[in-house]
C-alpha cells in the first residue's frame, strides 16, 4: 500500500495537475487528438492499481468500429483504455460518482440516460458522432458485471444503437469486434473463484470497499483479446451477429481462464 501511495503522490498527481487543463482545453476547442492523454492517463492507473494488461490480436483502427466486451469491474475501463482508442457507453449515473465522473467527461464518456426512449436516441446521435470519424466505442454488451468466469447474454438492443448510428453517420457498415477482459492470475498464481471478488464489483460491496480491495489486493494480470471484427451493415441480422460475437467472447474468456492460448482470433 505504501507503494501505491508513492506512486500517486509523485506520478499521478504531477500528471493531472498539467493532464486535466490541457486535456479540458483540447476538448473545448474540439482537437483530434483527445484521445491521447486518456490512453497515457490509463497506461499510468493500470500501474498504480496494479494491473499487468496483456494484449492479444489488435484493435480495429481507420473505421467505424463497435467493441463489444464481457463486463467485470470498472477497472476495465483502465485496462481496455490503456491498450486501445476506445470511446466507452456508460449510465448517466456515473456522471455523478465523485473524481470517476469528472475524468469520464474528459474521456468524452457517452452517457445514456436511464429513460428508455431518451437513451435510444441521445445513444444513437453520440455513436453517430464518433464511428462517424472512424472512431471506436465501446458496449459492455451484457448490460452488467459479472465475476468474470462467464459471459451473460448479450443485448442485441445496444448492438441495434450501432446499427442505427451507421445509418445517421452515413456509413455503409461498421465493424463489430468482439473483445474479451480476462482477470487470470494475482500475485503472479492462477486467480482462484473466492479472489475474484477483490476484483468484480459485485452488489454486495459498495464501491469504497471494491475500491479497497483493489488497491490492496497486489499484482493483477489482465488479459485484452480482440477478435476479428464483424461488418454490421444496415440489413444485417443484429441478433445474429449479437449471437456470433457473444460466442467468440464466451469462447476467447474459456480458454484464457483455462490458461489456454488463443492460436486464432
Amino acid at each position: 500500500m505504501i507503494r501505491r501511495i508513492l506512486i500517486f503522490v509523485f506520478l499521478m498527481v504531477p500528471f493531472l495537475i498539467i493532464a486535466v487543463p490541457l486535456q479540458f482545453l483540447i476538448i473545448v476547442l474540439r482537437l483530434p487528438v483527445w484521445n491521447i492523454i486518456p490512453r497515457l492517463f490509463h497506461q499510468l492507473a493500470s500501474y498504480f492499481l496494479g494491473l499487468r494488461v496483456r494484449m492479444i490480436g489488435e484493435p480495429e483502427t481507420g473505421k467505424a468500429t463497435l467493441v463489444v466486451a464481457n463486463h467485470i469491474s470498472w477497472i476495465d475501463i483502465i485496462a481496455l483504455g490503456s491498450v486501445a482508442d476506445v470511446t466507452f457507453v456508460a449510465r448517466d449515473s456515473m456522471k455523478k460518482w465523485p473524481v470517476v465522473g469528472f475524468f469520464s467527461r474528459l474521456q468524452k464518456t457517452i452517457y445514456v440516460s436511464s429513460s428508455p426512449k431518451t437513451a435510444a436516441r441521445q445513444t444513437n446521435a453520440e455513436m453517430a458522432r464518433r464511428m462517424g470519424d472512424g472512431g471506436a466505442v465501446c458496449l459492455f454488451a451484457e448490460g452488467r458485471s459479472d465475476v468474470g468466469t462467464h459471459v451473460m447474454p448479450f443485448r442485441s438492443g445496444l448492438i441495434a444503437s450501432g446499427q442505427k448510428a451507421l445509418i445517421d453517420a452515413g456509413a455503409k457498415y461498421v465493424s463489430i469486434q468482439p473483445v474479451t477482459i480476462a482477470y487470470t492470475h494475482l500475485q503472479g498464481l492462477p486467480i482462484t473463484r473466492p479472489e475474484r471478488a477483490l476484483i468484480a464489483w459485485i452488489k454486495a460491496k459498495s464501491i469504497a470497499e471494491n475500491v479497497w480491495d483493489i488497491l490492496t489486493s497486489g499484482t493483477k494480470d489482465v488479459t485484452i483479446a480482440f477478435g476479428n471484427p464483424m461488418p454490421l451493415a444496415e440489413g444485417s441480422d443484429r441478433k445474429a451477429i449479437s449471437k456470433q460475437a457473444e460466442n467468440e467472447v464466451r469462447r476467447m474468456l474459456v480458454t484464457l481462464n483455462r490458461g489456454g492460448k488463443l492460436f486464432e482470433i
